[in-house]
């Protein structure tokens, strides 16, 4: 790798770009590539990193050598002595990154191309180890993810910053199948290693994650005095207080809820926070009888018969719709401790997959706001501890399908609250990583405020431009790549890395939770000996004659 592969030819198409000439023999100049080259900054020679972000052949045979299909052109041109791939040449767009000074941990631009005929050489490894990740692997606050695309497994490791990722919010995008979850669920093993021990929480609308519950087991992950922890909630397991619910929580929820059914909501919300405060000093614990109660006294408005009307309409919708008990996730009194779904060490995988999508989203909500409220308190020592607000450590939350809870062009319950957190948890440590297979239904404000990104392919038009509006750290060029990456093969940019890269996904310590469901088997399955005897066996009651009903004799 110290022998040159190419000289300097000019500037590029771009006062940060620069041509050069090579006849990369070995073909090892692929889009995405890192080059070096020395260049003199201010007196002192520097070693200057630069990507390739385009290559032009120079030396193309002619149209005649390839007019007979049943002939080689190579054969052609060895006849009249062109020696073929040996005298291929190619003028190649590099962009500058700049040299990396240790102490900004950052790169500056030279901001001038190489002199003509500079040579070019391809960077190190032990280079782009040092220089390309912002922390070293093993390092307290570092996530292994995988290796450099371009180079061979393990050569160049890529180490994100968990410290940048849990402070300035992340996002993964991909198309189905392309690996999001797989992906997530790699960083979430990284970032349940001894070296970070975090509090990771999962929303899970789909089930995916529960193979996660095998981190306890696995040796990679832990070590003689540390193991981590995985739990998951399923419904029924988690309970959100009644009380802990807004007016806005209760009107989304509701279904049909006219302008005067709002009003009268409105006015009985209040009332049964009057309950609650009369009652134990605290407005959040009314329960659904004082809201029901309060809904009644509306209606008993003999002035006004719109109000009886709307109150009715009302308690038949709020009955109907939320319930309380043993099994269900709303209660009157009961609400899990926050110290029990986030500890260092732990993830807590919320499944919410048998829970209806308006359900799911008031409580993603409800949540967010009390994650929030408890690390702005205990940050500013307004609460101690045994407090439900008590939460003395930094959090993370990564939301599965992220475009149901913060859709673009319509405003829901989720979306104040995560913009709220997105703009300001980093002042408090809550962090948010949002997964999404359609960026193009993403509410753009919402990602254009996750500064690290992981973009795994992406087919969509639509959703390609969403991607381009939004994620300003990555090049043209490596976002012309994400209709061409394979499964496991992403581009990683933003806070949690020195510059963007392509990235390679290492394989998960735990099994994936994600696969698709094989149809062909299953449907070839059916008609196996097991699967007919089974039938068999469940259709036999059927198939015992009914008594004769003693309310009809026999003739």
């Amino acid at each position: 790798m110290n022998q040159p592969l190419g000289r300097a030819k000019g500037p590029g198409p771009t006062p940060h770009s620069f041509l050069f000439v090579s006849p990369d023999v070995e073909q090892r100049l692929k889009v995405g590539e890192f080059i070096t080259y020395e260049a003199s900054v201010d007196g002192t020679w520097q070693t200057i990193l630069a990507r390739v972000i385009e290559r032009r052949p120079l030396r193309l045979y002619p149209d005649a050598f390839s007019g007979d299909p049943q002939i080689d052109p190579n054969h052609v041109a060895a006849i009249v002595g062109y020696s073929g791939r040996t005298s291929e040449l190619f003028e190649i767009t590099a962009e500058v990154i700049g040299y990396y000074d240790a102490d900004l941990r950052d790169f500056i631009n030279p901001r001038v191309p190489p002199h003509v005929g500079t040579p070019i050489m391809l960077a190190e490894d032990e280079y782009l180890s040092m220089v390309l990740s912002r922390v070293q692997p093993g390092e307290v606050g570092a996530a292994t993810i995988g290796w450099l695309l371009s180079r061979a497994r393990g050569e160049v490791p890529i180490a994100i910053d968990v410290g940048a990722v849990a402070s300035t919010h992340l996002a993964i995008i991909a198309s189905t199948g392309a690996g999001k979850s797989y992906t997530a669920s790699v960083l979430i093993e990284e970032m349940l290693k001894p070296n970070n021990r975090a509090a990771v929480l999962v929303i899970d609308p789909h089930g995916e994650y529960d193979t996660l519950a095998e981190l306890a087991n696995h040796k990679a992950l832990g070590s003689k005095r540390y193991r981590p922890e995985a739990r998951i909630y399923r419904p029924g397991d988690v309970k959100i207080r009644v009380g802990a619910l807004e007016q806005g929580d209760l009107r989304y929820l509701l279904p049909n809820v006219s302008e005067r059914m709002s009003y009268v909501l409105g006015r009985a919300y209040r009332r049964a926070q009057q309950m609650s405060r009369s009652r134990s000093q605290q407005e959040d614990r009314w329960t659904l009888n004082e809201l029901d109660e309060a809904i009644q006294r509306e209606g008993e408005n003999e002035e006004d018969s719109f109000d009886r009307g709307s109150a009715n309409a009302l308690l038949w919708r709020l009955r109907s719709t939320i319930k309380t008990g043993r099994d269900q996730i709303f209660d009157d009194q009961e609400q899990t401790p926050l110290d029990e779904l986030f500890r260092p060490g732990r993830c807590t995988v919320m499944q919410l997959s048998q829970v209806e999508a308006r359900q799911q989203q008031v409580i993603v909500a409800a949540l967010l706001r009390r994650i929030f409220n408890a690390r702005l308190r205990t940050k500013n020592n307004s609460v101690d501890a045994g407090d439900d607000y008590y939460l003395p450590y930094p959090v993370f939350i990564l939301i599965e399908e992220a475009h149901n809870f913060a859709p673009a062009g319509a405003d829901i319950v989720t979306t104040g609250i995560l913009k709220k957190i997105l703009a300001e948890g980093r002042k408090f440590g809550v962090g948010v990583g949002l997964i999404s297979q359609r960026p193009g239904k993403l509410d753009p404000d919402v990602l254009s405020q996750c500064n690290t990104q992981f973009l795994l392919r992406i087919v969509n038009p639509v959703d390609q431009a969403r991607v381009r509006e939004s994620v300003e750290s990555v090049g043209r060029d490596l976002l012309n790549e994400l209709p061409a990456l394979t499964k496991g093969q992403a581009i990683i940019s933003g806070m949690a890395v020195n510059t963007p890269v392509l990235c390679h996904i290492r394989r998960r310590h735990t099994p994936h939770g994600g696969e698709d469901i094989p149809a062909p088997e299953e449907w070839v399955a059916y008609f196996d000996d097991a699967h007919e005897q089974m039938r068999q066996r469940d259709a036999a009651p059927l198939q015992q004659p009914r008594r004769r009903s003693r309310l009809f004799k026999k003739e």
